[in-house]
């Protein structure tokens, strides 16, 4: 990272990898609960839609083993086509090796499906390729919490970085007086992030005397 990232992510020096996010690798999760694991997945999603931050996205054997990719996180990002593969190591890909590589970026912000196969064999790979890592350990999961402690001790200890979704977010926001992006980002607080984002609305409809806030409109 540059000096004037005062060792933060920023949209403008990382990029988020999404890994093999797909039915038969969501069954097999039991470290989290599986619709938590989703919705702190897509936290970290629109993170990085609504930042504007390059993404790569994987998939392992959709046609024969794993199923499609979570429609949920294809519909924030129509444009992207998963990158097939048949390793269970992301890293072995020479198409996702070009997708990270043309992102121009050296931070890489990885969230995978299982964390102790998927997360960890990139992870170390890329560390030892030089690149910084950031796993999003609350939007990975692993096949027990003992496989996902383990996966990520083995990370850290390597030398990658754990961190949250909504510390993505709110790290990429960093300034409530930053406008750009801050409704976009209040949006995913209130539909993602529990009593936060209930906290969020009571304090615009109780202190603001906001209207009550509404996604769509209803009469539609």
């Amino acid at each position: 990272m540059s000096s004037t990232d005062n060792g933060l992510l920023t949209a403008d020096n990382c990029a988020v990898i999404f890994i093999d996010y797909q039915p038969q690798m969501f069954f097999g999760v039991a470290s989290s609960d599986r619709q938590d694991l989703l919705n702190n997945l897509l936290i970290l999603a629109k993170a990085a839609k609504i930042f504007r931050v390059p993404v790569v996205i994987t998939a392992l054997e959709s046609t024969s083993f794993s199923g499609n990719v979570a429609p949920q996180l294809l519909d924030i990002f129509p444009d992207h086509t998963p990158l097939e593969r048949s390793s269970m190591n992301a890293w072995d890909s020479a198409a996702m090796l070009d997708a990270v590589r043309g992102t121009g970026r050296r931070n890489l912000v990885i969230a995978a499906l299982w964390s102790e196969v998927c997360l960890v064999m990139p992870a170390l790979q890329a560390l030892n390729d030089g690149y910084a890592v950031y796993a999003v350990i609350d939007a990975s999961g692993g096949t027990s919490t003992i496989a996902h402690d383990a996966a990520i001790r083995r990370i850290e200890q390597a030398g990658a970085v754990s961190l949250t979704a909504l510390q993505v977010l709110l790290e990429f926001q960093r300034d409530w007086a930053f406008r750009e992006h801050y409704d976009e980002v209040m949006e995913v607080v209130r539909e993602h992030c529990g009593a936060y984002g209930q906290g969020v609305e009571y304090a615009a409809t109780m202190v603001h005397r906001a209207p009550p806030h509404r996604r769509h409109d209803q009469s539609k």
